[in-house]
């Protein structure tokens, strides 16, 4: 039997959440000055950051993704997505180990004011432009496949138009967050995190009900069907699901869309401490592969369902998940579904357009921080620097006086993400807005090669030429992976082009530079 949701009371539902996380942003936005807008003032307690990093790493993409391909027969079929998150703990063992002491030893806003330290301005505007044009196109891309969604099951009755729909999702995110920004975020995503896990877990207790399969049965259900393996290392470096493809892919992805990431980053620089952003990420790191095991077990249990059920797969088995939810399944399991897309979706869409608000204020209009003096026993927990005379010490705040300023800046950026989705929507073919999505990734690999150059060698860079390196490595790259298959066998790259664009950049970077030496 089918069941389905009316349009306006799954409405009602998203209005509701809406609601609850209105109620957070206006306790947690009280003081809306720069510094708890982008630094969260530095006290952020390191448990909600690392639960809530769990929403903002998975998005409404995954969410709806992720049980998709499980059955796919393609990339990431059964459970060898699980390689790439094995490798995942490795790139976050290296930002938790290397990377953050750099960052909170510089006591940095952003993370690409490392760059400028390092190297100079332009290899500083170079890295956050990158950062700003490649999570400009993600964030929109992943708020379009959303949108669309929400549009066929909800809008789309009421005669909405697609636009409209836009504009509404943004201007929700834009109202929660313009006043507290990142420290919003952290409780917000918290909230995100749970709902979205609840959300998952609830609907594979739903499924395995209606199978008449008992909750500790459904490992034995999942292992013993064709959807269950896990390592993959029969096929070579051809095959997609190739266990050392998959796993170095993971460590590098981890490392470039975490660690080099002002999104992902700009959560774990409001923790009080180094201990504690180190905390947070080794907490985040073990909740994060039981989560992608609960996603890929859904997505098993979805395909042996629907074919126990005679349900059609969907040619695009992103509409795998949303289709049984809300047609096949209680009224329930398609509120929780809503509950699950949108908290997805939102806890990393409301923290990218606050990271761009960030980078861009700080990094091209010059936001500082200042130095303000008190005495040890009024300073609190904020950052800081013991003077000379041990008297006083030195800490480092934002000041408000630009704060109409960020506040233009995140309307800006909010507006920016409404016209990019159109974009997409006029163009309307998901190949070419994939290859867009695609080719916004390779910006990732100069951020790797820089900083990668940055920490493993002293040699001394021509600032005026990194901007050039960074422009031809990711081209070269993109060409290089397009015809990978003509020139290497039958090979292709995947995700390890990031590996051979951050190369390039590493190469590029070495060429223009000079050892310390030369230059004295």
């Amino acid at each position: 039997m089918q069941f389905s949701l009316s349009p306006g009371f799954i409405l009602l539902i998203v209005a509701l959440y809406f609601g609850l996380l209105m109620i957070v942003s206006y306790f947690t936005g009280k003081d809306s000055g720069n510094d708890n807008f982008f630094i969260a003032g530095r006290k952020s307690p390191w448990y909600l950051v690392a639960f809530g990093m769990i929403g903002a790493s998975l998005s409404g993409v995954t969410f709806i993704s992720i049980p998709g391909v499980v059955g796919a027969g393609k990339g990431n079929m059964d459970f060898s997505y699980m390689q790439m998150v094995f490798g995942y703990l490795v790139g976050y063992f290296v930002i938790a180990t290397v990377l953050m002491p750099v960052y909170y030893k510089l006591n940095l806003t952003t993370i690409y004011g490392y760059l400028q330290n390092r190297f100079g301005e332009v290899s500083y505007k170079t890295g956050s432009g990158f950062f700003l044009l490649s999570r400009t196109i993600g964030a929109s891309f992943r708020l379009y496949l959303v949108a669309i969604v929400l549009q066929k099951f909800v809008m789309e009755p009421f005669g909405l138009p697609f636009w409209a729909t836009v504009l509404i999702t943004i201007l929700l995110i834009w109202i929660y967050t313009f006043r507290g920004g990142i420290k919003t975020i952290v409780w917000t995503d918290t909230l995100q995190t749970f709902c979205m896990l609840a959300a998952v877990i609830l609907t594979v207790i739903a499924i395995a009900g209606e199978m008449n399969v008992g909750v500790g049965q459904i490992p034995a259900l999942i292992s013993e069907s064709e959807y269950s393996q896990l390592f993959f290392f029969e096929n070579g470096w051809s095959d997609p699901n190739n266990f050392f493809k998959q796993f170095i892919s993971g460590a590098l992805i981890a490392l470039v869309m975490t660690g080099l990431d002002q999104d992902m980053m700009q959560k774990n620089l409001t923790c009080k401490t180094l201990g504690d952003a180190q905390k947070n990420m080794f907490w985040f790191s073990i909740i994060l592969v039981f989560a992608n095991i609960l996603f890929l077990g859904l997505g098993a249990l979805l395909y042996i369902y629907a074919n126990q059920a005679g349900i059609e797969i969907p040619a695009k088995t992103d509409q795998l998940f949303p289709t049984i939810a809300l047609e096949h399944l209680s009224p329930a399991v398609g509120i929780l579904f809503v509950l699950g897309l949108v908290a997805a979706a939102y806890s990393s869409a409301d923290s990218a357009l606050t990271s761009l608000t960030t980078a861009f204020c700080v990094d091209f209009l010059g936001f500082k921080t200042d130095k303000v003096q008190a005495t040890l026993s009024g300073a609190g927990d904020q950052e800081k620097v013991l003077d000379a005379d041990e008297s006083t010490i030195t800490t480092n705040k934002f000041g408000d006086e630009n704060k109409k300023t960020r506040f233009l800046v995140h309307i800006g950026f909010s507006a920016l993400l409404f016209f990019v989705i159109l974009v997409f929507y006029a163009v309307n073919d998901t190949a070419v807005i994939s290859q867009v999505f695609v080719a916004a990734g390779f910006t990732y690999g100069p951020l790797l090669g820089l900083f990668t150059f940055g920490l493993a060698t002293k040699r001394v860079v021509k600032d005026n030429l990194v901007l050039f390196v960074c422009l031809l490595a990711p081209v070269f790259s993109y060409f290089l992976n397009k015809y990978s298959a003509e020139l290497f066998g039958g090979f292709t790259f995947g995700f390890l082009i990031l590996l051979v664009n951050g190369a390039l950049t590493f190469l590029g970077l070495w060429l223009v530079s000079s050892s310390e030496e030369k230059l004295a």
